[in-house]
């Protein structure tokens, strides 16, 4: 093979895990704004119970460029529980992340890779666009459950993204539902990873209503993020300002 077809090939394959991540990303989280309702539970070793719980109500502005709509990627989550959250804010602006209480002045900058729950992150719970953080590449395909998924390899496009490396399974033959992911640190080593599951139907796809996360340097226990309440809402831009925030807060 020449090498001019060697790169159409490789170009090819690119292309294809571009669309495959997009139709992933549609899956995730509709093209429109949205707000939902996540409930983070942490689970113990083989607890059947959580032994921590907590309860987040998050809009978000994550679109991508459609008939003349610009992209956007912006994300305010409150906290609604414990009781003694009440009044908290995450806000979200593309990869920078705030944090503010009414205590504060004014929001500070958070790390989204800083502990929140359990095993999740602040970044967690802020639904990730795929297509904009990484650079995709289609290495194959692979056996997962009963099905038959695309693995693709991801590289972050900017340190700004939390995690340098992913390799993600997509559903081949069922809508390109997302499976698994992987999450790799820049020398390779596996920092977490999460299962997709309990798909619905919401907002007219089918869409999974429960994440689970395991972190690699705690087996003995586990994380789940519950997805409740998910609807269309009108949410402009202004409604995800700093000033805003301040002012919802008081």
């Amino acid at each position: 093979m020449s090498v001019n077809s060697t790169c159409a090939l490789a170009n090819e394959v690119d292309q294809k895990a571009v669309e495959i991540i997009r139709l992933a990303d549609e899956v995730r989280s509709p093209n429109r704004p949205f707000r939902y309702t996540v409930t983070v539970l942490e689970y113990k070793e083989e607890s059947a119970e959580p032994v921590n719980k907590q309860i987040l109500d998050v809009s978000m502005r994550f679109m991508k460029p459609e008939n003349g709509v610009e992209a956007d990627a912006r994300s305010l989550a409150r906290f609604v529980y414990p009781p003694r959250d009440k009044g908290k804010v995450m806000f979200s602006d593309w990869y920078q992340l705030w944090f503010y209480t009414p205590e504060l002045r004014r929001p500070v900058p958070i790390s989204p890779a800083q502990r929140l729950i359990g095993q999740i992150s602040n970044g967690d719970v802020i639904v990730t666009n795929f297509e904009y953080a990484y650079d995709s590449t289609l290495e194959g395909e692979e056996p997962c459950g009963d099905k038959t998924c695309y693995r693709l390899s991801l590289v972050r496009k900017t340190d700004a993204v939390t995690y340098p490396r992913v390799k993600y399974l997509v559903e081949k033959d069922n809508g390109y539902r997302p499976y698994a992911a992987s999450y790799y640190s820049l020398d390779n080593k596996l920092l977490k990873s999460v299962r997709y599951q309990n798909y619905q139907l919401v907002l007219g796809k089918f869409r999974p209503t429960e994440i689970i996360v395991q972190n690699a340097r705690y087996d003995k226990g586990h994380s789940v993020m519950k997805y409740s309440d998910i609807r269309l809402e009108s949410l402009p831009e202004f409604y995800f300002t700093k000033e805003s925030i301040q002012r919802g807060s008081k």
